[in-house]
């Protein structure tokens, strides 16, 4: 028996980052390499002295076997304890999930943390593995993903039939390509191949790592009201909940959020709620956001073609509502609400404009440190911005000046708007649950103080503003999006002068 480090115990005397497995030497895989040879998972046992029970069965996979029972390990055994001690491909990073992690060091100053809130996989309408979605966004410089599948945490023993999945055939050779080494559990049933779809725990404990990359369990609780879809993400949440329904669809986005509310406060976790693409089949109106307390984050840039963030001549556009419900909010006393971006990625194989593809909107959060918490606490402060593509490097307010630095590409020039909303100009033309305000509603709110080009924008506040946000448009046309000579943007939070 040979002992192999892959994590982070001591292993005979071997300090390795990782835990130990057992395995029998055997055979040479090739002719340049010296390798392990071990059938099936009968060969391979686990010091379970050292690692939870519920870790046994997903290490015994990630070490599994190619579908004839046998797998092969062609490294040499010097490069086979390298891989293991750099975690690369697949060794466990024994991460904490869900919780502020102790190995996720404070920084000594906030950075900003590239991240996505509302994306898909093969549980539920994704078209692609769990694995492979998380791979993308690392590899696109996300430092975290909230993985938030249609009613349900991704627990569980799923299995899917590869000619039958949503990716089919295409997503499988790709998805087998990349995790080689017999990462993949499946099995055959009467001819047809199955997957085992890794759950949330397996995911985090090989892709999560401190201060580098955070994977964070969510649900995009999926509720209807007639033909009305009204989805909620709740973000870091311990467990599953169920859609709970209403008579229309402010009822039912409360009760949504109330049930968020009510396992943040049983649990002691801080989970975050937002409401998704408000315009999807014109559900949610200006008036039920208003009228909603418990909410403070909603989409006003969701990449699903059938968001519908621009809105249409009855419909305001996801930005008109935002500064429609800022008004109706703040006049009645309540705390502002935040603007995020999300892609809503579905699709991974097909990419075009009919496509929910990833990449598409996103969040920039400043933070001390890459944890559920943190991130949580700086969105609700209203540290952050939205983004398709825009990349900002400060946003402040000193005194009476609210200031940004805008990171410069070649050759792409800036335009800021300065929009925002003044006390006396605050009414709204109604905000009860349910209407449908036109398009344009008051032209005296969210009107556009100042418009300044370059890369240093600035505006001095007058002391009589409500709020003001600034949106920054590039010149520079977006290559991933479902209209075309769509320009890449960036929004800030509103900035609530204080009276």
């Amino acid at each position: 028996m040979r002992c192999v480090c892959i994590g982070n115990v001591p292993c005979h005397g071997r300090m390795c980052r990782g835990r130990c497995l057992r395995l029998r030497l055997g055979r040479c895989c090739t002719s340049t390499h010296r390798g392990i040879y071990y059938r099936s998972a009968r060969s391979l046992t686990a010091l379970e002295s050292q690692r939870p029970p519920a870790q046994i069965p997903s290490e015994r996979r990630a070490l599994a076997t190619t579908p004839h029972g046998f797998g092969c390990l062609a490294l040499s055994v010097s490069v086979l304890f390298t891989v293991g001690c750099d975690r690369w491909p697949f060794a466990p990073t024994n991460a904490i999930c869900g919780v502020d992690e102790p190995a996720a060091v404070v920084l000594p100053e906030p950075r900003w943390w590239k991240g996505n809130l509302h994306t898909h996989t093969m549980w539920s309408d994704g078209d692609d593995y769990p694995e492979m979605v998380i791979d993308w966004y690392r590899a696109q410089g996300y430092q975290f993903l909230g993985l938030s599948e249609h009613n349900n945490v991704m627990n569980g023993d799923v299995w899917v039939e590869v000619s039958k999945s949503l990716g089919g055939w295409q997503a499988f050779s790709v998805y087998s390509e990349r995790f080689k080494m017999g990462w993949i559990d499946q099995k055959e049933v009467h001819g047809s191949l199955f997957v085992r779809l890794r759950t949330f725990e397996e995911l985090c404990s090989y892709f999560q790592e401190p201060n580098r990359f955070l994977v964070i369990r969510s649900e995009e609780i999926t509720d209807q009201i007639g033909t009305k879809q009204v989805h909620v993400t709740a973000m870091n949440l311990a467990d599953y909940i169920a859609p709970q329904g209403g008579r229309n669809v402010f009822e039912v986005l409360r009760n949504n959020i109330a049930a968020v509310t009510r396992q943040r406060q049983s649990t002691g976790r801080p989970i975050l709620a937002h409401v998704n693409h408000p315009n999807l089949g014109l559900a949610v109106s200006v008036g039920d956001l208003v009228a909603l307390r418990g909410v403070r984050f909603f989409e006003i840039h969701n990449g699903h073609p059938r968001a519908r963030n621009e809105g249409d001549d009855h419909r305001p556009s996801t930005e008109r509502m935002w500064d429609l419900v800022l008004a109706g909010r703040l006049r009645r006393g309540d705390d502002p609400v935040y603007g995020v971006a999300a892609d809503d990625a579905h699709n991974y194989h097909k990419w075009d404009a009919g496509a929910s593809n990833p990449g598409r909107g996103w969040v920039m959060v400043r933070a001390r440190r890459l944890t559920p918490g943190a991130i949580i606490r700086a969105m609700e402060a209203g540290d952050f911005y939205a983004s398709t593509g825009v990349t900002l490097e400060e946003i402040s307010v000193n005194g009476d000046e609210f200031a940004l630095t805008i990171r410069p590409e070649p050759n792409v020039s800036y335009t800021t708007l300065f929009i925002g909303t003044r006390w006396r100009d605050a009414g709204l033309d109604d905000s009860a649950p349910g209407t449908v305000p036109m398009r344009r509603g008051r032209n005296d709110v969210g009107v556009v103080f100042a418009e300044v080009a370059g890369t240093s924008p600035s505006y001095t506040l007058q002391g009589d503003e409500m709020y003001v946000r600034a949106k920054v448009t590039s010149s520079k046309a977006s290559t991933n999006s479902y209209r075309q000579h769509e320009l890449e943007v960036a929004w800030t939070q509103p900035q609530i002068p204080q009276r």
